[in-house]
């Protein structure tokens, strides 16, 4: 239940409304954006929400027990709101969604109505749109371990044990050569060694982005999954990091960490609870 102050009971009581929603958004970085419908900038708890034309929200759905719910908030993409390259890079990806409603004539008199984590953005024609989804997402996760034969670590983390920077590559973009893909001649090693692995852009317009590695092909050359959010320049310095494809056979040959390895690649599959092999007659159904 919500609990509201006498000055916004009285303010909804009244039937002409004073009424408007602001959307804060706080990102992984701390960054925080306001927005407002409203025609003003609106300024509490130390965020100012600016007017942005075109902002607007779905209708909220929210479910009984333990259903996610949610909204979809949408808009244009300018500098003054938010920025295509910005969302491109991923900057807003899991950020903090709060939507208010706010008497603008008397701040104080207002009224949180939801809270949860932005979800998947898409744009097209200069505009945004993108999920919220409700607190109770977080219950929809994968929560243990799952008996299964690749490795359930990622790569360099506590569990793995891998000391990614004894294999982490610095090296320049000698050549953009599509949108997505990138050749950087420093790359001396054999062709997939950093297929599935990490690019992390060290300098130039995308510094500090990072995408996961495609595909890694002779002679440095380094496909992405996502286009960077900004057009790359020669010269531009990257850190690679190889991938791991989560099988015990490259854990121990391209890792030397056989000892850490955390699936289980031994178990019997699905398969065996339905044939044996039995006799000398091969195999035959239990």
């Amino acid at each position: 239940m919500k609990s509201l102050t006498d000055g916004l009971a009285a303010r909804l009581a009244e039937g002409a409304t004073r009424l408007c929603r602001c959307w804060l958004i706080v990102r992984a970085d701390g960054t925080r954006r306001g927005f407002t419908d409203h025609d003003e900038s609106v300024v509490f708890d130390g965020t100012r929400f600016d007017p942005a034309g075109g902002f607007s929200a779905s209708a909220d759905a929210a479910g009984s027990g333990f259903a996610t719910g949610g909204l979809d908030i949408a808009g244009a993409l300018s500098a003054a709101s938010l920025d295509e390259g910005d969302l491109a890079a991923g900057l807003y990806d899991g950020a903090r969604v709060e939507l208010w409603a706010v008497d603008w004539t008397s701040v104080a008199d207002r009224v949180r109505l939801r809270v949860g984590t932005l979800g998947e953005v898409t744009q097209a024609d200069g505009a945004f749109r993108a999920e919220v989804r409700g607190l109770a997402q977080a219950l929809d996760e994968t929560m243990g371990r799952v008996i299964a034969p690749r490795c359930d670590a990622d790569l360099g983390d506590r569990r793995c044990g891998v000391a990614l920077d004894a294999h982490r590559v610095t090296v320049a973009v000698t050549a953009v050569e599509g949108a997505n893909r990138l050749r950087c001649v420093g790359l001396t090693h054999a062709g997939g060694w950093f297929t599935a692995g990490r690019l992390v852009f060290a300098s130039g317009v995308n510094a500090g982005q990072a995408s996961e590695i495609r595909a890694h092909a002779a002679g440095g050359v380094l496909d992405l999954w996502r286009v960077p959010a900004r057009a790359v320049a020669t010269g531009d310095v990257v850190r690679v990091t190889p991938g791991c494809d989560k099988t015990f056979a490259t854990c121990r040959a391209k890792f030397a960490d056989g000892d850490n390895f955390r699936g289980f690649p031994f178990v019997p599959g699905n398969d065996f609870t339905l044939f044996a092999r039995g006799g000398s007659s091969g195999s035959g159904l239990l």
